[in-house]
């Protein structure tokens, strides 16, 4: 079941003279990605199609992600009453496509697939605390607390079954770590690059991955603190079967939020020039 529902929230509290413009567009491409958990679901029935437990588990997840989608979306048409997310998110859905035909995970195992399940609810937690600290509108606040909450029961959920499947596929420390380090650099694939051109360009522009990816990104990374990415590190460490607090845990989040600092500085750079 739900752990909120949308009615619960207390939109009458939105105040527009709290609005951050720079936090509209990240939330109008968040509202994207977020309610298209269902074609997700679609993928990961597929790939744990034999497993009636996670299926059932992957359906309440999906519930739960277009329930996100739909909160944000509410606010941001809110932030911009110009802005339609029923036909933002129908240009999306036409345009950006998932494997929903694939027999097997895209990982090479299933336990592949619960690490990358595990990397995107890091990040995604790790987000959305970000944004609910940096925001002072109080529903937006609110909304973001609310996600943030869920991301980290999805984390725990992907977590869980990943330990279920390492115990049968025993798959090594490395590969974990390659497939951990590869989901996290799809953090700049067209997922959200398409999110950021549905959310928040005309139709009628033509969509350009390095630019819509260096807007998004660069927006994005400015609300991030080194608490978020010292947190989201031990989630990583921990999903891969690292010690989640120690000595290489604090070096690995100093090193990534300086590589962090670096990559928005390119990033700006870019759009600039």
């Amino acid at each position: 079941m739900k752990h909120w529902r949308i009615e619960d929230v207390a939109w009458d509290r939105f105040d527009p003279t709290q609005v951050d413009p720079e936090l509209v567009p990240l939330v109008k491409a968040a509202a994207m990605v977020e309610r298209n958990g269902t074609d997700y679901a679609v993928y990961l029935n597929r790939v744990f199609g034999d497993d009636p437990d996670f299926r059932q588990a992957a359906d309440y997840w999906a519930t739960e992600e277009v329930q996100h989608g739909d909160a944000l979306g509410k606010w941001a048409m809110l932030a911009d009453p110009s802005w339609d997310y029923e036909s933002a998110f129908a240009r999306y859905q036409a345009g950006y496509k998932l494997p929903l035909d694939a027999e097997a995970s895209i990982r090479g195992s299933r336990t592949g697939e619960l690490i990358a399940r595990c990397m995107v609810e890091t990040g995604t937690s790790s987000y959305y605390t970000a944004l609910a600290e940096a925001t002072k509108e109080p529903v937006l606040q609110q909304v973001c607390r609310h996600i943030a909450a869920d991301e980290f029961r999805h984390y725990k959920l992907f977590y869980d079954h990943m330990r279920r499947y390492l115990s049968r596929e025993r798959i090594g420390m490395l590969r974990r770590l390659r497939i951990a380090a590869g989901r996290v650099g799809e953090s700049e694939d067209d997922e959200l690059a398409y999110a950021w051109h549905c959310g928040n360009e005309s139709a009628d522009t033509p969509y350009q991955h390095d630019r819509c990816s260096a807007s998004y990104m660069s927006r994005a990374m400015a609300f991030y603190r080194f608490r978020h990415i010292e947190r989201g590190m031990g989630m990583v460490f921990k999903a891969v079967g690292l010690k989640p607090r120690g000595r290489l845990s604090d070096l690995s989040a100093k090193g990534a939020w300086h590589l962090l600092q670096w990559r928005r500085r390119l990033l700006m750079a870019r759009l600039a020039a």
